[in-house]
């Protein structure tokens, strides 16, 4: 990229955005969205308990696996064209799930939208730092991250009231007005961008895949299957970790390898992709934590447990609009520094749920939480990519929405995975101090009256069931509370950008 086209003029800048944040949202929805549509569809489409979760696992496992091949595709096809091709097939094979009448077409149907899903996330933040100059950076970024950030938030409650209100297949049907309208914009203000040679390299590409696809399917089954208690968890680990330390020594000594090692010699990026698996981890955590909580812990219906999980995406809207403010005139690090304070803060607060609490702790937590992980990730997307050359910026994009899509995935698998165990332990401890001899035990039952020894014990054990899965849940927030407050040292090695005057690479990158 030529520093004399760097300073061509990007029109229809607000156009622009807005076209590729309504794809960016509309793919990042679909990560979620169908999550609780899973029961409806299990009955429509006559699939089993154990199969219906294909319908997850093949939309995770293919965007997965086609996010770090972005790079290639729009340096050999350009920005543009890869865009509109990514959208338009994003678009078709939603309908196409919303149409499906059986699983297997299903599962078909969702793999292809996640290959086509892939690219969006990634391309979107290349985007909005080519076509802005440098000292406009944190307000874009703050605009992409509120996208990136509310999407997941919103994702349940607006599948749940769909499928609830109209059918299971508006959950796809909605990406459609949304889909259009993003094409459209992009067909007509999107400036084209320049292309470059670049030859492919099969076999990086295909261990990257390897290693991608064995965690994914590890990460999503694992819980299913007693972990390493199964045989076919072990295989995808084994996959997983040996195709990743050859894909390491392939990329280390190959002469054209599939993602150039050089750009994991900036510093900034290095240390913001560990500290973006490390948000994702966070933000799927807590939000696959919540909904379950509400609905099975304290009897909230649908509509309400999404009503009460909604203001955590409006303080991340908040904090995001202060923070693309704030971004020039405050040390970024000191911003991700705050985002993490409140943000574990909020985990605090959480610790301190219990059964017959109110909406407030929920509001109240929901709302900081927002704000600190919204100072969290603009800051942080603004200085991973402020040492880079704009040449690599969407190689870089790739890597930074692949590691946050693999800490969702180990976030919630780990969680998950916690949870069921911590609830059997603090049911046999608790449990422990139900016997003949304790006193209040035969207080509470002569309390019930009528009702049989038997029934009474039962409901005595599903007192203990309701309270040993509430610790379990606290434990789960402690342990993201600890995690968060233990990544605050790596800003220790991120560095703050020299400032410098608007020239050469602050112009926005090529776009003609």
């Amino acid at each position: 990229m030529s520093a004399s086209k760097q300073s061509v003029e990007v029109k229809h800048r607000g156009l622009i955005t807005l076209s590729i944040m309504l794809a960016t949202v509309m793919q990042v929805l679909d990560t979620t969205i169908a999550n609780v549509a899973l029961p409806s569809m299990q009955g429509s489409l006559g699939a089993a308990q154990d199969s219906i979760t294909w319908v997850l696992t093949s939309y995770i496992v293919a965007a997965a696996i086609m996010t770090p091949v972005t790079g290639w595709l729009a340096d050999r096809m350009g920005l543009k064209t890869l865009f509109i091709i990514s959208v338009g097939g994003f678009v078709l094979f939603s309908m196409l799930c919303g149409i499906a009448t059986s699983l297997e077409e299903m599962v078909v149907f969702r793999l292809l939208q996640g290959v086509f899903g892939a690219p969006l996330v990634p391309l979107s933040q290349t985007v909005l730092l080519n076509i802005n100059p440098k000292e406009r950076h944190g307000q874009a970024m703050a605009m992409w991250g509120a996208g990136i950030m509310v999407g997941p938030i919103i994702g349940p409650t607006l599948g749940g009231y769909l499928t609830e209100m109209l059918d299971w297949r508006w959950v796809f049907y909605i990406n459609l007005p949304i889909g259009i309208v993003a094409f459209i914009g992009m067909l007509i203000w999107l400036p084209r961008s320049t292309t470059r040679p670049r030859g492919f390299d099969f076999l990086g590409f295909a261990l990257l895949s390897l290693a991608v696809g064995g965690l994914q399917m590890m990460l999503d089954r694992g819980e299913q299957l007693d972990w390493f208690a199964s045989t076919e968890i072990w295989l995808e680990t084994a996959v997983a970790l040996c195709a990743l330390w050859a894909f390491i020594i392939h990329i280390l000594t190959a002469e054209k390898p599939f993602i150039e090692p050089r750009i994991l010699r900036d510093r900034n990026l290095a240390v913001g992709l560990v500290l973006i698996f490390v948000v994702g981890v966070i933000v799927l955590a807590a939000m696959a934590l919540l909904p379950p909580l509400l609905q099975r812990l304290m009897g909230y219906p649908t509509i309400t447990t999404g009503l009460v999980i909604a203001p955590r995406g409006v303080g991340v809207m908040v904090s995001m609009i202060a923070v693309g403010r704030l971004v020039q005139r405050v040390d970024a690090r000191l911003m991700i520094l705050a985002g993490l304070g409140l943000t574990a803060w909020s985990l605090h607060l959480m610790t301190e749920y219990t059964i017959v609490m109110g909406m407030g702790p929920i509001i109240t937590s929901g709302i900081i939480q927002g704000l600190g992980l919204g100072l969290i990730f603009v800051p942080l997307s603004t200085l991973a990519f402020a040492t880079l050359a704009p040449q690599d910026r969407t190689d870089a994009a790739s890597l930074f929405s692949l590691l946050r899509n693999l800490g969702s995935s180990v976030g919630v698998s780990a969680v998950t995975s916690l949870l069921a165990q911590n609830t059997q332990i603090n049911h046999a401890e608790l449990g422990a101090f139900i016997n003949p001899f304790r006193v209040q035990l035969d207080s509470y039952l002569a309390l019930l009256g009528s009702i049989s020894p038997a029934k009474g014990l039962a409901m005595v054990d599903a007192m203990v069931n309701q309270q040993a899965a509430m610790i379990a849940y606290l434990n789960d927030f402690k342990l993201m509370m600890l995690v968060t407050l233990g990544i605050a040292p790596l800003l220790l090695l991120l560095r703050k950008p020299a400032p410098r005057a608007l020239g050469g690479d602050d112009h926005p990158a090529v776009m003609e």
